[in-house]
């Protein structure tokens, strides 16, 4: 009796998108990034120019390399993502609006099968597979950039929502009334303690008082430009991160009672900040949490690289997703 032996496809597809990069990569089963690129988001600011485009540039970098035939699956990163209906749903910091079928539409074009997840819970794969959460089982990740997000593993196992939406930790609301959010809402945790959030506080600041400040001088105020100016002992600079450390420390101290915890992991481009955010937040967290958890919750920075760490967790992500090719 003769036996056909599948092919073995030995290799996923990992997509990481944010509000101003789409990165991509092929990664094989050991965790090795066998080949990636990238392009500007905001290129594409019609979808279906833009899927096909970094469809294209997929198929393009997997026949470059081994062949289509090798791809087992995609996984997709991406903000306001959910992994149960495969979507993007309503994002706010995203060009495209509404419900986008972004599997549905990948596979269709490579004829490969794709898993959508939110980027805060692919963070999380990428930090339990390759990074700060490796060998954790309860633990938080928060990311802080554009947007905020978040996602907690609980007994092992990441915490979902029925609609997959859950970890939607910038949209907590903390300042009822206050600043306007792009989801709608008003006092966003995201609109005080996000990129553009700690822009606006250095901004409200400088009108507020007279102190002299580095950042008046500046042509850009950005979270980087912002702790350039901390690491020269500009103080009003410093207490923009003060302020916006003591914001996000009483948050995360409001998740960590509900959860309980081993660790909290930080990533994202604002954590970059260091202890002009670091400390702010540890002290603020340890003053408002739930005295019997005091001195027990590791606060952590991610040390990967932001874009590899959500390749490798979007990879992570294509691996859970069941086969499907239209290749033998």
């Amino acid at each position: 009796m003769e036996y056909m032996e599948a092919q073995l496809k030995t290799r996923v597809i990992g997509v990481d998108i944010s509000q101003d990069r789409t990165s991509y990569a092929i990664v094989d089963i050991r965790g090795n990034i066998v080949a990636d690129g990238s392009f500007d988001t905001a290129d594409y600011p019609d979808l279906n120019n833009f899927v096909e485009h970094l469809c294209t540039c997929i198929v393009e970098m997997a026949e470059a390399n081994g062949g289509l035939e090798m791809i087992r699956s995609a996984g997709v990163s991406v903000p306001s993502g959910s992994s149960v209906s495969n979507s993007i749903v309503n994002a706010p910091n995203l060009p495209w609006k509404g419900i986008v079928p972004l599997g549905a539409m990948m596979r269709d074009r490579m004829g490969v099968a794709v898993a959508v997840g939110n980027d805060a819970h692919v963070a999380a794969l990428g930090e339990k597979g390759y990074g700060s959460a490796h060998g954790m089982k309860d633990f938080i990740v928060v990311t802080v950039g554009e947007g905020v997000g978040s996602c907690f593993f609980s007994s092992g196992h990441e915490h979902l929502g029925i609609d997959g939406l859950a970890g939607e930790f910038g949209h907590m609301c903390v300042w009822p009334h206050g600043r306007q959010c792009g989801c709608g809402n008003q006092g966003c945790l995201e609109t005080y303690t996000a990129a553009q959030g700690i822009v606006t506080t250095a901004r409200e600041l400088m009108a507020e008082r007279s102190d002299a400040s580095l950042m008046r001088q500046l042509e850009t105020l950005t979270p980087h430009t912002i702790k350039d100016c901390c690491d020269q002992g500009d103080e009003l600079a410093i207490e923009v991160y003060r302020k916006t450390g003591r914001i996000l420390g009483i948050a995360l101290a409001n998740y960590a009672a509900l959860v309980n915890p081993e660790a909290i992991i930080l990533t994202g481009g604002v954590s970059k900040a260091g202890r002009w955010l670091l400390q702010p937040i540890q002290e603020s967290f340890e003053q408002h949490l739930f005295p019997s958890m005091r001195g027990k919750v590791k606060m952590l920075i991610s040390k990967l690289n932001n874009h590899e760490r959500d390749v490798l967790g979007a990879s992570v992500l294509a691996w859970q997703v069941k086969e499907y090719s239209l290749f033998l």
